[in-house]
């Protein structure tokens, strides 16, 4: 069981981090490739990537266990958490980790009772600081980026931007409290404690530092969080999220044909340009004059066409646009 103990001001500093972190994905996505469970979320993504696996998938697969710790370097904090990082800056901080903390963490990873891989070859040349060595790493997670994240990333990011909606509006509502309650089952929140199930008996008391709330797609059943939290960290707790189905689609262009002839109509466009924001299906009834009933006929053609991404919240379900709908919304008003 994970324990998060807050004070008040770690409270007033709890934020929802802007983006997807391509690290935290490479890392869950490797463990999701790997695994065979969650068949309805990752099944068919399982069936396009893992033809795509190659000889460097062998070296993460050495540093990334299926169960149990692995290394904390490969998921540094950013140094701005509430900015969106890139990947090359991501793979920076990686290769920049202190020689110290390498040793720390590869040491780690060795005595972990869980893994069943022997570590890499090139483990010793790591913790070292060796930097052929940490340039082979930076080209394993760059290549398993570009085939089995990469190809999604507009989907992995619309679906976390519609979690971030759900949880913004949910924090309006009902404050920090409401925030850290709509997590359950996931966290569980009890004031001043937010409770997960965890491998280990852990923790955790925030001290004023605050906390970062990292929602990550390929994330599965738990939150996870780095081991070493040293004093000038600002912790992150990395969640997991719903997923629509039948979202694994490489190409997200919107076909030319039936669906976008469809879309094409001033109501459409309307409800693409009030769901840049995240809009519920009774907020989008209400502000454009038409049942909720019309709404949920508009809003499922558009999400068949890629633009729009739709998710439960508790009783409501909220609406938000794709980064293809936020690129063809600009064509489609300039034509209405």
């Amino acid at each position: 069981m994970l324990q998060v103990h807050l004070t008040p001001d770690d409270i007033a500093r709890v934020r929802i981090a802007a983006a997807p972190d391509p690290l935290w994905e490479i890392a869950n996505g490797f463990h999701a490739l790997t695994a065979d469970d969650d068949r309805s979320a990752f099944g068919t993504w399982r069936g396009l990537v893992r033809p795509r696996l190659g000889p460097t998938d062998r070296l993460l697969a050495g540093l990334l266990p299926s169960r149990g710790y692995f290394p904390d370097f490969l998921t540094p904090t950013a140094s701005a958490p509430h900015n969106a990082r890139t990947l090359p800056s991501a793979l920076d901080a990686v290769l920049g980790t202190p020689r110290s903390a390498l040793r720390t963490d590869l040491a780690r990873l060795a005595a972990s009772p869980l893994r069943r891989r022997p570590l890499p070859d090139i483990a010793r040349a790591l913790a070292a600081g060796d930097t052929p060595a940490l340039h082979r790493l930076g080209t394993a997670l760059h290549s398993f980026y570009q085939r089995a994240v990469l190809p999604f990333w507009p989907q992995i990011r619309a679906q976390v931007d519609a979690d971030r909606a759900a949880r913004a509006r949910t924090a309006l509502a009902g404050g920090t409290d409401g925030l850290l309650m709509s997590f359950q089952p996931v966290l569980h929140w009890r004031p001043p404690v937010l409770v997960a199930d965890y491998p280990t008996d852990r923790v955790l008391r925030l001290d004023g530092r605050g906390l970062v709330l990292q929602p990550s797609f390929f994330c599965r059943h738990r939150p996870l969080m780095l081991v070493d939290l040293a004093a000038d960290r600002i912790p992150v707790l990395v969640y997991p999220i719903q997923h629509s189905p039948g979202w694994p689609r490489p190409d997200t262009a919107p076909q030319r044909g039936t669906e976008l002839t469809a879309l094409l109509g001033r109501m459409r466009a309307a409800i693409l340009a009030d769901a840049v924001t995240g809009r519920t299906t009774g907020e989008l009834a209400e502000r454009l004059g038409i049942s909720a009933a019309a709404v949920s006929q508009h809003t499922a053609i558009l999400r068949r066409a890629g633009l729009l991404l739709s998710v439960r919240h508790h009783k409501y379900v909220v609406h938000t646009i794709t980064t293809t709908g936020l690129v063809l919304l600009g064509g489609a008003e300039a034509s209405v």
